[in-house]
């Protein structure tokens, strides 16, 4: 699977080349695999970012602003969305990726599947009562 992130490279506004910064440094920092699509200099990658943000998360003028990240085709979001996951520790399902072994996120994933396991076992240890039968 291929991280897509569609960049500006020459923004004017400080705002973008800070948010931009912000998610291609997370992704080194993990060892994320990404690719860089430049919307300033390829028209091609500018029309299809534009077109592959769901209309319900365009801005009220219709055009979305860089970093938008995708993997593959499908879209995992713009850079509030990406925040929000970050400060979660849900990067990794955010992008549609498997957390390596070992991290905060796998980690978060076993103590659920160990909740589920020990609520199926409550349950199971409940008697029967007549009515249930």
């Amino acid at each position: 699977m291929v991280i897509k992130v569609f960049l500006a490279s020459s923004s004017g506004s400080t705002a973008i080349k800070k948010k931009q910064q912000d998610v291609v440094g997370f992704l080194e920092a993990l060892k994320v695999e990404y690719t860089p699509l430049d919307i300033a200099c390829n028209e091609d990658n500018r029309m299809w970012m534009r077109e592959n943000v769901p209309s319900e998360k365009k801005p009220s003028n219709g055009i979305p602003l860089p970093p938008q990240i995708f993997n593959e085709e499908g879209y995992c979001g713009d850079y509030e969305t990406f925040f929000n996951a970050k400060e979660d520790n849900l990067v990794y399902s955010f992008l549609g990726l498997d957390p390596p072994p070992g991290s905060k996120e796998a980690r978060a994933g076993e103590y659920e599947e160990e909740e589920e396991a020990d609520e199926d076992k409550e349950e199971d240890d409940q008697p029967v009562s007549e009515e249930d039968e």
